[in-house]
């Protein structure tokens, strides 16, 4: 049992860079497992730095020193920031006020709406069911009640929490942009000499995770845009609230979108019932949704979402439930990142396998 384990360790692992490779993914998965909570503002930088990358990158292009193209996306970084601070946090808070104060009056009329459906169709409702449907939607508003009550008991912590990553991210952010090259080579300091098939996996997979991430965040925006211009058209209540979480649940690839669709029919069916208005609205939640997956995705992300539709699923809930939210972020870039050692690795243990072969 020993020798066999023996020959096959050393028939998949003779190569040192192999090991080399594998040391490098598996120290970075318990980095993050562990300490991942706690570098939370040095995550939310990296992604803001890759994002402006493509800035500077395209300044540099037209012969811009890379100081200044780093000052100006900085300088862009930061506008934008208080825009958002400024235009839309006082939106989001009093539609979040203004759906808790109107939730007593929509629980009523969806009651009443409800409680139609035996009298229309018999055959298919009871009222039984009806009143089991209405049970658990109380039980479930009160769940979400409580939660929200604790959620702003904590919110003189959440709140000093907020103030320090608005203070650490936006120097995180510059140092990561201005500094670039001196933190790579500090890093590269700590390394073993023989790391060449790790550099060039990491090449292949840095270049994926730009892509991914400047595309995500595209889409994010292109998404919630055309989702807030959509029902505000259509007159839905919280047009701002739902299309924000709409945009943002195109991080989970396949499951956000099923997931907001509950949410939309609910406040469609609070406000309209059962009407033209509430199928209008679904219809056109389906459309943005399928013009985000035909559409969008091919477009923005080409070339990065290369693995199978199961291995993404299996990646979000993995990496979703390890990391939280950054796991949901990054499961698509991880996925990457463990696909292409893999693929590395076989690559090598077949040149591996002929060369022996050869010289036998």
């Amino acid at each position: 049992m020993i020798n066999m384990f023996r020959d096959w360790f050393n028939q998949r692992f003779s190569d040192p860079q192999i090991i080399i490779l594998w040391f490098f993914l598996i120290s970075g998965f318990l980095f993050i497992f562990f300490l991942g909570e706690m570098l939370t503002p040095v995550f939310a930088g990296l992604i803001i730095a890759y994002l402006l990358e493509g800035i500077v990158g395209s300044l540099q292009k037209l012969r811009v020193p890379r100081n200044i193209s780093v000052f100006l996306s900085f300088i862009l970084f930061i506008i934008c920031s208080l825009l958002l601070l400024v235009g839309l946090l006082p939106l989001i808070s009093q539609q979040i006020g203004q759906l808790i104060s109107d939730l007593p009056a929509m629980i009523s009329n969806a009651q009443k709406q409800l409680m139609q459906l035996p009298e229309r169709y018999p055959e298919f409702i009871s009222e039984l069911q009806i009143n089991n449907l209405i049970g658990f939607l109380k039980s479930e508003i009160t769940r979400l009640g409580q939660a929200a009550l604790f959620f702003s008991v904590a919110s003189v912590k959440n709140l000093i929490t907020v103030l320090v990553y608005f203070v650490l991210v936006p120097f995180l952010v510059l140092f990561f942009l201005k500094d670039k090259s001196l933190i790579l080579d500090w890093i590269k300091s700590f390394l073993p000499k023989n790391r060449d098939l790790a550099t060039e996996v990491w090449d292949e997979v840095n270049q994926q995770i730009s892509n991914y991430i400047r595309g995500k965040i595209w889409e994010i925006l292109i998404v919630w845009s055309a989702s807030y211009i959509t029902f505000t058209i259509f007159h839905l209540d919280y047009a701002m609230l739902i299309s924000l979480f709409i945009g943002l649940s195109v991080l989970i690839p396949y499951i956000g979108a099923t997931v907001m669709t509950l949410p939309v029919a609910l406040i469609a069916f609070f406000q309209w019932g059962f009407s033209p208005e509430f199928t209008k609205v679904l219809i056109a939640y389906g459309i943005i949704q399928i013009i985000d997956g035909n559409i969008l995705v091919p477009l923005l992300l080409s070339g990065v979402v290369n693995i199978h539709p199961v291995a993404i699923i299996v990646a979000v809930l993995v990496f979703g439930g390890l990391w939280g939210i950054w796991g949901l972020f990054f499961a698509i870039p991880l996925a990457t990142l463990v696909h292409a050692v893999i693929k590395t690795w076989f690559i090598k243990k077949v040149i591996f396998t002929k060369n022996s072969e050869h010289f036998k």
